[in-house]
């Protein structure tokens, strides 16, 4: 089916086949108010209740839902136009005068206005099939599209059930909630609606604010049994690319029935969309079709065309995994994608203008009567009366007869899943060099081997194998449509790789029924941090709504990292990662260093033993020295900090954050020892742990002062030997800052293509250094802890060989 805004009058031969389809079908056909049905969308209608209406009574039915469709769909433009404009509501449609405006209006209109009719179609597609679907709004500034309706709808959440109703009042609060932007007195929102979908949006997922993120996730999102219909954009379509390769990961077997709908409106905020310019839906559909889809294009300004859409297109994709089944076709099937063409701010004056995304009106009718007219004469054209909306509010509403979940409850909304049963971890022997990325390896396989029943993606930017996770590709295997004989491939593989961090990063983060893991080399890692912390702070928002998140926690390795990726230049030699994710809440957003192998392993089981969680770990590839035992271990993932070499009265006390940095201070310590000089030795894994917690809800997450004083007595002088730039550690552990006392030492922007004591040396990072700090703090004299060709070499005036 293929629609035209601006072809929606019927032709005469369309006024009689809709005539011969009976009074109901004609009376439906009409429309209302700015909703009007184009012939093509009548011919699918008609189709579809020839195809799934097969008795008079429930065609009647259906038409009936479909006109009450038409009636809310209306009234949710009214209600997105209020929220925007107004701080009263008048539910009798009488005109507002000039103080019932706000005086600064607010909203993403043009495309909030054009989310009714998809969430509309969407709702409807539910009533029709008695059937509740899952959803997922990649746009989410057009949450006032989703929380007008589910206000209409009684569709709500406990925080907007409290405040809002279908009433002056109720709505009202309502318009004057929406960009409130005040604060409560513990530094919250005082005002449960957000400018994008947050935590109190009832059926959420994602807070939508990145977009081109929910286009790379909702393939792997659904399990076998359930349904999701995806709300796209064509701004965001350029924003992320990745979205395309969709057909290559789709399998039936373990995958629900999904529908991507795209809002097809032309216009970003300031100029059409690049698919706009080049050549509209006719490119994209050519696109699509190249690349495995089955396009459909509607009307986006109908509801109608929506549910036909969502109910067509399970319909065939249904069809084509039956007939693989039976042995007919292969994969990849062609999914279908539905465009919905519209106008940015259809159904509203400015329709189809830049000022449409935001403020349509140009002025403010608060302070100018011609923009008060127009929204005045825009609001009259939706508005339908309060009875006849309460009647098509209860039709639609059929959660009870039908036996379904209201749409705040869908699956995906609610799913909770189960904790793993936790593997027994590789035996190691202390001093053996054995790779920390290897010890994870063989303990997720462990993981996998245990839980069968949880659906498995990893997610793959390239080079598995150099990343020392070879057991897991072997299990798992990388998902192709056509696997290469003696290659670790299988249609069923586990293993989503390609050469875009924030497609392989979103595969995992969206498979929220399952068990994740995610590996890249550091350097590149950085590019998934937009995705990352979308994830975490929507769950962090859930819980503090009391919404706790379902989803197992998701490990994301950062390997082949600054300090063993020598060999390549400095591009491959970057801790911004690490440095980013330990500003993010360590309740959600923890970060750790292993050190050896032991350290690695444990970390990775008990990680997913929570939920709610992204753990960034940088992990070394290359083999190290082991050097905790299983219960080292443990308490260095519970503290997050460990001492290996204690003394009764240290003069310095020693920091390692990494484990080549651990490899340096032991070396220091030894020299130390050799001078007389007493030192203690800590490891820090995870120094989110010590941090100075910034609210209530990380305080659960760190130590504290007194647990921290237990673990590392007072004392002046400190040393800290950081994988990561000293700077941001600096901050992090305040609480163990003595001030002058106190040097941190790390990655200093220096690199290329040298070896990893190039790099530490480079970067005033070798044993050699921390004890040019020691002499510094403890009041010692460099020429008693080094010789004079190590002196030189620090100095920079002989062969930095001598500190190797």
């Amino acid at each position: 089916m293929s629609t035209q805004p601006g072809s929606s009058h019927p032709s005469r031969h369309a006024q009689l086949a809709t005539a011969e389809q009976g009074p109901d079908f004609a009376a439906w056909a009409q429309g209302a108010g700015m909703i009007s049905h184009g012939p093509a969308t009548q011919a699918a209608i008609a189709s579809l209740l020839e195809r799934h209406a097969h008795t008079p009574e429930l065609r009647r039915t259906w038409l009936t839902k479909l006109r009450a469709a038409d009636r809310l769909a209306n009234m949710g433009m009214w209600l997105v136009a209020h929220m925007t404009y107004t701080q009263r509501v008048r539910l009798d449609g009488e005109p507002l005068v000039a103080e019932d405006f706000k005086s600064r209006p607010e909203g993403h209109t043009g495309g909030a206005l054009n989310m009714v009719p998809a969430y509309v179609g969407y709702l409807t597609a539910n009533s029709l099939t008695r059937m509740t679907r899952s959803w997922l709004m990649g746009q989410g500034h057009c949450v006032a599209a989703i929380d007008a309706l589910n206000v209409l709808m009684d569709n709500m959440g406990a925080a907007h059930a409290d405040r809002y109703s279908l009433s002056d009042e109720g709505l009202t609060r309502l318009v004057n909630d929406f960009y409130h932007c005040g604060v409560d007195a513990d530094g919250y929102p005082a005002s449960p609606l957000g400018s994008h979908v947050n935590a109190h949006t009832a059926g959420g997922l994602s807070e939508g604010g990145y977009l081109g993120f929910a286009g790379l996730q909702y393939v792997h999102m659904p399990l076998a049994h359930q349904h999701l219909v995806a709300f796209l954009s064509d701004g965001a379509f350029e924003e992320q690319r990745g979205s395309d390769w969709i057909p290559r990961w789709w399998r039936a077997e373990d995958s629900g029935p999904i529908v991507p709908v795209m809002i097809a409106n032309g216009r970003r905020i300031d100029q059409r969309t690049t698919m706009s310019q080049s050549g509209g839906t006719h490119w994209f559909e050519e696109h699509l079709m190249l690349n495995g889809f089955a396009p459909l294009t509607i009307d986006g300004r109908d509801p109608a065309a929506f549910a036909w859409a969502i109910i067509s297109a399970e319909t065939e994709l249904a069809e084509q995994a039956a007939a693989l089944k039976a042995g007919h076709g292969r994969y990849p099937l062609r999914l279908p994608y539905v465009i919905a063409e519209t106008v940015k701010g259809y159904g509203f004056p400015g329709a189809g203008t830049n000022a449409a995304h935001n403020l349509p009106l140009l002025a403010s009718p608060a302070e100018d009567a011609s923009a008060r007219d127009r929204f005045n004469a825009g609001a009259a054209a939706l508005h339908v009366p309060l009875a006849e909306l309460r009647q098509a509010i209860d039709t639609l509403n059929d959660h009870t007869s039908s036996q379904r979940p209201k749409e705040r409850d869908h699956e995906l909304a609610v799913a909770v899943t189960p904790l793993p049963t936790a593997p027994t971890l590789p035996t190691f022997t202390l001093g053996k060099p054995v790779s920390p990325m290897a010890a994870i390896d063989e303990t997720f396989k462990r993981l996998v081997l245990a839980n069968p029943e949880l659906r498995v993606r990893v997610g793959n930017p390239d080079e598995m194998r150099s990343n020392r996770l070879d057991q897991t590709l072997d299990l798992l295997k990388h998902r192709v449509t056509d696997p290469e004989p003696g290659v670790a491939e299988a249609l069923d593989g586990s293993v989503i790789t390609a050469l875009n961090e924030e497609a392989v990063v979103c595969a995992a983060l969206a498979n929220k029924q399952g068990l994740n893991l995610v590996a890249s080399y550091e350097a590149f890692a950085v590019k998934m941090l937009g995705a990352m912390r979308q994830e975490v702070i929507f769950a962090r928002h859930q819980r503090e709504a009391g919404r706790e998140p379902g989803w197992l926690t998701v490990p994301l390795l950062a390997s082949s990292h600054t300090w063993e990726n020598g060999k390549n230049e400095q591009s491959h030699q970057d801790p911004t990662l690490c440095e980013a994710w330990l500003g993010e809440m360590d309740d959600v957003a923890p970060t750790l260093f292993p050190v050896d192998a032991p350290s690695a392993a444990y970390a990775l089981r008990e990680l997913y033993r929570s939920r709610g969680r992204i753990a960034l770990a940088v992990v070394a590839k290359n083999p190290v020295p082991v050097v905790l035992d299983e219960e080292q271990a443990r308490r260095l993932y519970e503290d997050g900090i460990l001492c290996l070499h204690d003394t009764a009265a240290p003069r310095v006390q020693l920091f390692a954050i990494g484990a080549y940095q651990l490899i340096e201070m032991q070396r220091a310590l030894t020299r130390l020892t050799r001078a007389g000089v007493d030192a203690s030795l800590y490891v820090i894994q995870e120094p989110g742990k010590l941090r100075e917690a910034r609210d209530e809800r990380e305080a659960t997450a760190t130590l504290g002062q007194c647990r921290l004083s237990q673990l590392v007595p007072p004392i002046h002088a400190r040393v800290f030997l950081a994988h990561c730039r000293p700077e941001p550690l600096c901050g992090v552990l305040r609480p163990l800052d003595t001030g002058s006392g106190s040097r941190f030492l790390g990655y200093r922007n220096r690199g290329g293509t040298l070896d990893t004591f190039g790099m530490l040396y480079a970067n005033r990072a070798t044993w050699g250094h921390v004890l040019e700090a020691v002499s510094e703090v403890a009041q010692l004299e460099l020429e008693a802890l080094l010789d004079e060709p190590e002196r030189l070499a620090l100095a920079g005036e002989g062969d930095p060989q001598a500190l190797r």
